[in-house]
């Protein structure tokens, strides 16, 4: 039996899919040492999730990715809605007020492919065929056993673990955290990549959506070629756990579409899934020195596709938070915030879908009123952009939950709120380090997204209100916090940026992972010492 120590390694993370290898780049780019296992002997290649909405591309874009991910995905401009063969209409993607404004269609695996690249390139490889078996945490450290796909068992220990290993997770099993909830009934889905004899779409970067009795069938574009067919349906009895075969696909997508005809030519290799769901949340997410991400802490059906995006936000907003908290910089209690905000982001998730009429199979009658509606509320001025922002996470916010206060004036009715994501507002900086457009102030004009940084917090005020006492007592109370703060004056573009950005006399304390932690009167410095105060260990 091998042994392992805690000297080399600074978290453990298990579970090699999405989740956990967001979660560890940002454990790397922090600077903590990671270690990642998994128990499959190789990376899976198969059709599973499959779009990268705006907030989730935003984060990727912190830690360095996103960029990388886009050249290799497609960006779906609209997505036609049809009741079989009737076309009911169109939705056009691009309304979020984002760099990242349209989804992104590209494979999970190959997500998982990029970012295990950009993790080898920081120095950390995954290592296959290690499966946790057993697992104690103590006071300052997890103990952990792993059996390697040669026999060999290792015993090992790291400060932290955190389980990404999917629903049936022995991280959770282990830490003794229940999984409370129960199987959705009435729903599977069944889907495959397949390049069709008759057209679904007539240019790149379109979807379309074919809504029946008892099912619907998204069809999106891959990058690669071909298309994603994803058919939620009704659950057969008895219920089939195998994979769909071709003509069980094929059989879907020509009766939900109308084309008798239609013959499916599969990629290679060969990739068809079924799925079945249950939709649960753990009961707690940390559990000492042991936390969950990704579907070992929550797993739901994929109604809207969600679920891999909000793994990886949940990912990218526990590795900040947990190397503040190792390094001394944070108390343990800062690692419950995480906790708190991610399993409530999931249950919301869950109780949104019970209002979700356009993916989940409906029987004829409901089917019918739905779809009659479809038409009028596409051409409702506004719903199109409500219906895109919907799913792209960017008014998602943890507001009335520590570490999140605020503190401005009952007047001020503009701009974020603690809790809510930084918006991403056009801004001039003070010199003229870029070229480009210039604001107000003469300097450069660049996304406010830009200058936020995942190493530290950004305490963003008006450059107008940025007099030097104010600034020097700013600055003052900054190098005293526990953690990195930056100190950044911004002059809005025009006068609806400026709305986006809040009141001029206000200050924002923006969180590494581009949440707001204070929104306090400038005036009022002994609000931005207390809030960073009350981070300290």
């Amino acid at each position: 039996m091998d042994t392992g120590t805690d000297g080399d390694v600074d978290v453990c993370v298990v579970g090699a899919g999405p989740v956990g290898l967001t979660l560890a780049i940002g454990l790397r780019r922090l600077g903590l040492r990671v270690r990642i296992v998994d128990k499959a002997p190789a990376a899976k290649h198969e059709a599973r999730a499959l779009v990268l909405w705006a907030r989730a591309r935003e984060a990727l874009d912190s830690l360095g990715v996103g960029e990388l991910l886009r050249r290799h995905g497609v960006e779906p401009d609209a997505v036609t809605i049809h009741a079989r063969d009737r076309y009911l209409g169109e939705l056009t993607t691009g309304w979020a007020l984002s760099a990242p404004a349209r989804p992104l269609d590209i494979e999970q695996h190959d997500v998982e492919r990029l970012l295990r690249g950009e993790l080898a390139r920081l120095g950390t490889r995954v290592e296959w065929n290690a499966e946790v078996t057993d697992l104690k945490v103590h006071e300052d450290r997890a103990e952990f056993t792993l059996r390697h796909g040669d026999g060999r068992i290792e015993s090992a220990t790291a400060p932290w673990i955190v389980g990404c290993d999917g629903t049936a997770g022995v991280v959770r099993d282990r830490l003794g955290i229940p999984f409370e909830g129960r199987r959705r009934t009435g729903l599977q889905v069944v889907q495959g990549n397949a390049r069709p004899t008759r057209p679904f779409g007539e240019r790149p970067g379109r979807g379309r959506i074919f809504l029946a009795p008892h099912r619907s069938l998204l069809v999106f574009p891959l990058p690669g070629g071909g298309f994603r067919f994803f058919c939620f349906r009704d659950d057969p009895d008895p219920v089939p756990t195998a994979a769909p075969t071709v003509e069980e696909l094929r059989d879907l997508v020509a009766d939900t579409t109308r084309m008798p005809g239609l013959r499916l030519d599969t990629t290679e290799p060969l990739r068809l899934n079924r799925a079945l769901f249950g939709d649960r949340v753990a009961a707690r997410l940390r559990q000492g020195r042991g936390l969950l991400a990704g579907d070992a802490a929550h797993a739901w059906a994929p109604v809207g596709g969600p679920g891999m995006n909000v793994g990886i936000l949940g990912a990218h907003n526990l590795a900040w938070k947990l190397a503040a908290v190792h390094r001394g910089q944070a108390g343990e209690g800062l690692l419950d915030t995480y906790c708190d905000e991610q399993r409530l982001m999931a249950v919301r998730y869950i109780r949104e879908m019970r209002f979700d009429f356009m993916e989940p199979p409906l029987p004829p009658l409901g089917h019918r009123a739905f779809t009659a509606t479809v038409p009028g509320a596409l051409a409702r001025r506004g719903f199109p952009r409500r219906l895109d922002l919907r799913p792209s996470d960017l008014l998602r916010h943890h507001r009335g939950r520590a570490p999140s206060w605020h503190h401005a004036g009952r007047r001020h009715r503009s701009g974020p709120r603690a809790g809510d994501r930084m918006p991403d507002v056009r801004v001039a900086i003070g010199d003229d380090r870029v070229a480009g457009d210039t604001g107000h102030s003469g300097g450069p004009v660049v996304r406010l997204r830009t200058l936020l940084a995942y190493e530290r917090w950004t305490l963003v005020l008006r450059a107008e209100r940025a007099a030097p006492g104010a600034l020097a007592a700013l600055r003052a109370a900054c190098a005293r916090s526990p953690v990195p703060v930056l100190v950044l004056p911004v002059t809005p573009r025009d006068g609806i940026e400026a709305g986006r950005l809040g009141h001029p006399g206000d200050l924002c304390l923006v969180r590494p992972d581009g949440y707001v932690g204070l929104v306090a009167p400038l005036a009022r410095i002994a609000l931005l010492r207390d809030h960073l105060a009350a981070l300290a260990p």
